[in-house]
Order: C-alpha cells, then sequence, then structure tokens
C-alpha cells in the first residue's frame, strides 16, 4: 500500500519501502457522485468529532439571484467540466451547470461534502 505523493524510488535510486499501513484517517472515500431526483442524505462521521452530510440525490437548490436567493427545482445538468461523463449521467459536483427552474446556474457548493446545492444564475 503506497502513499500518495511520496516517490517509491530514492536519490540513489534505490526502492523505498512503505515501513507501515495506512491508518484509518489517512484513507481516502469513494467521490460521492450526487444525481439528480428525490432527495437523500447519508450522514458520515468525519474528524474531531463533526459530521459531514453527503447528498446522495437531490432535486432542490439554492440559487442565488439579482434579487436574493431563491429554492429551485433542479430539472438536470447542462455542463460539467470535471467529467463530460457526468452530464450523461445528471451528476452534481462544484463548478456543474444546472437546468434550473430560475434558469442556468452554476454550482458552487460541494453537494457530496455538505449536502446541499447552492448555485448562482448565469447571465
Amino acid at each position: 500500500m503506497k502513499f500518495q505523493g511520496r516517490s517509491t524510488r530514492k536519490r540513489t535510486g534505490g526502492r523505498r519501502r512503505h515501513a507501515r499501513n495506512k491508518r484509518r484517517h489517512e484513507l481516502g472515500d469513494e467521490p460521492t457522485e450526487t444525481e439528480v431526483g428525490e432527495q437523500k442524505l447519508k450522514f458520515v462521521d468525519a474528524r474531531g468529532g463533526t459530521e459531514k452530510i453527503r447528498a446522495i440525490v437531490t432535486d432542490v437548490a439554492s440559487v442565488a439571484t439579482d434579487d436574493g436567493t431563491v429554492a429551485a427545482e433542479i430539472e438536470n445538468v447542462v455542463e460539467n467540466p470535471a467529467n463530460p461523463n457526468y452530464v450523461r449521467r445528471n451528476i452534481i459536483t462544484k463548478g456543474a451547470v444546472v437546468a434550473t427552474s430560475e434558469g442556468e446556474a452554476r454550482v458552487t457548493s460541494r453537494p457530496g461534502q455538505d449536502g446541499q446545492v447552492n448555485a448562482e444564475v448565469l447571465e
């Protein structure tokens, strides 16, 4: 099991072997691929006694408009710079452009980390 970032070779060209396995807090999680649909949340324990809320499925976004913030219905994903396949699969990540009842909006929050979709209307 390799540690991320560390080279497996020393400066001399010799092999560097890891001294121990990863601890639980050093393990990574599978990415939460938030889909469009009826809202479904998952609570996950994080370090320091805190909790993360993962949005597994969601259809509501808090959209910032010129008049203020409005709760809008998410219809589908229009564009996603993280992965072009996410558009076909309707997966929402930060930076994704979604079609809402208020018009197209760009997601500014991380739904897989904080369980909600915040977005701003595109002009």
